[in-house]
């Protein structure tokens, strides 16, 4: 099971990620299948703008708790980016990518991770959804 430490990083990165209207913000557990990352936080973006916008914002809070992301990649094509943080890594994707790739159904068989909705945002249902799952 994910420990406390990257369950507070996924809820703030998906917080980060909600404030920029991304959309399908999911969380996974990881921790019993890959021993690199405890969760994956997974969040859609529609249009390369807003995926850098989601990317920036994610560093921004994240930093802001003391998580620096050890390493970006796909920031040039702003399609899929992916931040490593250690104990989570985040992945940003444009819609089509996303559903291409399809990581949720890789992933299946690992648990959601509970996120708390953020009062007023356009992610609320998103989040919701990815709580009960």
């Amino acid at each position: 099971m994910a420990d406390a430490r990257a369950l507070q990083l996924a809820e703030e990165a998906a917080r980060a990620a909600d404030s920029i209207k991304a959309t399908d913000i999911v969380a996974l557990d990881v921790s019993s299948r890959l021993p690199l990352t405890d969760v994956f936080v997974l969040a859609t973006g529609a249009t390369e703008r807003q995926v850098d916008a989601i990317v920036d914002a994610v560093e921004e809070r994240l930093l802001g708790v003391g998580a620096k992301p050890r390493r970006r990649e796909g920031r040039s094509g702003a399609r899929w980016v992916l931040l490593d943080f250690g104990d989570i890594v985040v992945h940003v994707m444009r819609a089509e990518d996303r559903e291409f790739y399809a990581i949720e159904k890789l992933w299946k068989d690992c648990p959601a991770v509970g996120l708390d909705p953020v009062a007023g945002s356009g992610g609320e249902a998103a989040l919701a959804a990815a709580a009960s799952a």
